[in-house]
């Protein structure tokens, strides 16, 4: 006789992130939450700030070249902005590809850290004026809470320019 069992799969940090912080001994903090849809409900449910939550959007341009751009959860990216300033074609990458390119994270919860998934990043200007920066751990369950001078660090090979606009306020 079969039977059926319905197990709830439980992600953890990335194992991927978990590397990269540790290879460079980027201390953080682990903020647990309900379980979210998105990092809007992330900050809601952790008592965190929108404007304090870095999210990661991932791009592509017309030679198949990934970008993560990473900007508040709170605001909305402009690919005109990118594109300008970079001098580029850059559109947003299909949610399957995303999937596939970071198959130990949660769908949707994807850590801002393009170093930690060998892909480029772009960080918008906003996150650099911030005391604290909170990261999807890679699951919907957890926030990384990152010092300002840390997350220098991460987004030291990075490029820093504005490509976003408040969506809420």
């Amino acid at each position: 006789m079969w039977m059926k069992y319905n197990v709830e799969v439980t992600m953890t940090i990335s194992t991927r992130l978990d590397t990269y912080l540790t290879t460079n001994n980027i201390p953080y903090q682990v903020i647990e939450h309900d379980h979210s849809a998105s990092s809007i409900d992330s900050a809601i449910m952790a008592s965190v700030p929108l404007n304090k939550i870095a999210k990661a959007v991932i791009l592509k341009d017309h030679e198949d070249r990934k970008l993560m751009a990473v900007l508040p959860a709170k605001n909305k990216i402009s690919l005109s902005a990118i594109n300008d300033n970079l001098m580029g074609s850059y559109k947003l990458l299909k949610e399957q590809e995303v999937y596939q390119m970071f198959n130990d994270c949660e769908h949707g919860a994807i850590p801002p850290v393009g170093d930690a998934f060998n892909i480029h990043m772009i960080c918008d200007e906003m996150l650099d004026q911030l005391d604290y920066v909170y990261i999807e751990a890679g699951d919907h369950r957890q926030l990384l809470r990152i010092s300002q001078k840390d997350y220098e660090t991460i987004a030291a090979k990075s490029k820093h320019l504005r490509f976003s606009s408040e969506l809420i306020h």
